[in-house]
């Protein structure tokens, strides 16, 4: 039903590549493609994944392979049957600039267990771009898990 996936973050760099490979790895008979809302391009060339996530996930025993970074679509959007974003502001900017995707637009930690008083379901996945290596290493841990949720679940 979901063989076609696309996984949505902000500049396409940290978040979204790395559930792109870690989902990947997980159901490899789907097709899982990732892009941003600001994607990281200059001069029509995706940017490669952040160098500091590519690390986190190598000292996690993943090897990740080469990525470009590319702009979410309308194209992009109805090519794929599931839409997974890191954060509510994703799903509401798809909501309004892609109104026909929504329905089928849901949190990549969409199964991982809220924050008590939240009114939504699921986890954000905040954005780890030029913090800490511990903040690299959390938001690893929450996509892998919920990669691991997705993966039981598809």
């Amino acid at each position: 039903m979901f063989d076609r996936i696309l996984i949505v973050c902000l500049g396409n760099i940290c978040r979204s590549p790395t559930a792109k490979f870690l989902l990947q790895q997980a159901l490899p008979d789907k097709q899982i493609d990732s892009a941003g809302i600001t994607a990281m391009v200059k001069d029509g060339v995706g940017h490669d994944m952040d160098a500091k996530a590519r690390d986190i996930a190598k000292q996690n025993g993943y090897e990740f392979g080469s990525h470009e970074a590319q702009q979410l679509t309308r194209e992009l959007i109805n090519q794929h049957d599931l839409i997974l974003v890191m954060e509510q502001e994703h799903r509401q900017y798809i909501g309004k600039r892609y109104p026909e995707a929504m329905a089928k637009t849901m949190l990549l930690g969409h199964w991982l267990e809220r924050t008590s008083g939240a009114s939504q379901q699921g986890k954000e996945i905040p954005d780890p771009y030029r913090r800490s290596d511990e903040v690299y290493q959390h938001v690893f841990e929450l996509i892998e898990k919920s990669c691991n949720e997705w993966k039981s679940k598809l």
